[in-house]
């Protein structure tokens, strides 16, 4: 299956190297560059696109403004020099963001997703205290000690797991993560939040608070969670 694709950014030099990758890519089909955000959603409007390399950072409109605009349908490949919008593109249901400079390898793993079938992104453990978490890049995973998890949360196709330290963003779904971590330690309290139990610094009715950060408790789970907060009251 061959994608049409269109290319959004305001950086000739950025431009051109997604054009020679996207040349390079044999089910790739270029069917537009646009520097103006404006005339991209135009041509949207009157042409069928399957994917949109979308920078985030332009002048009118913000790629992200630009994401919740367009179709559904559409797949969004988000390109920026800022990581810092990272987390925000996921929640957009971005199919990646690649972080300029661009490597020709990094192009073609984003690229890749749009024939591929969702995979496993968190394997089983093998031990009481840790678990590999896949991160960006082939046969590339990263240890994480259960005792770091703050609490994860759901972006969609993705799950972000919240350190003290970091935040690991990963293709796969929360009862993916769920079903690698031990019942004893962590508990759901949201359809898109698991927390470990001796991270919470408080509760309240609708919400726990870890870190100084606030997750909302849904109705849904919070019976089972304060069951869970009443074994270990004084």
């Amino acid at each position: 299956m061959n994608f049409k694709c269109i290319i959004v950014d305001d950086e000739p030099p950025a431009t051109r190297i997604l054009e020679n990758y996207i040349d390079k890519v044999s089910f790739l089909e270029k069917v537009g560059v646009f520097n103006d955000a404006l005339k991209a959603l135009e041509f949207l409007n009157a042409q069928s696109v399957d994917v949109i390399f979308l920078d985030i950072q332009m002048p009118q409109l913000t790629g992200l403004q630009i994401s919740r605009i367009i179709s559904k349908d559409i797949k969004v490949i988000f390109t920026t020099a800022y990581p810092d919008f990272a987390l925000e593109g996921f929640e957009l249901n971005a199919i990646d963001y690649l972080l300029k400079p661009i490597a020709f390898e990094r192009f073609y793993q984003a690229v890749s997703k749009l024939n591929a079938e969702p995979k496993t992104e968190v394997t089983p453990r093998n031990s009481s205290d840790f678990i590999f978490v896949k991160t960006d890049g082939k046969n590339k995973f990263q240890k994480l000690f259960l005792e770091e998890i703050l609490y994860v949360e759901s972006l969609q196709n993705y799950v972000c797991i919240h350190t003290q330290k970091q935040q690991i963003i990963t293709h796969s779904s929360l009862k993916n993560v769920i079903e690698s971590l031990p019942e004893k330690d962590f508990v759901q309290i949201h359809k898109s939040h698991v927390i470990a139990l001796k991270q919470i610094e408080s509760t309240d009715s609708f919400s726990v608070f870890i870190n100084a950060k606030e997750l909302p408790i849904g109705a849904t789970f919070k019976d089972a969670f304060f069951e869970r907060i009443d074994q270990n009251k004084i």
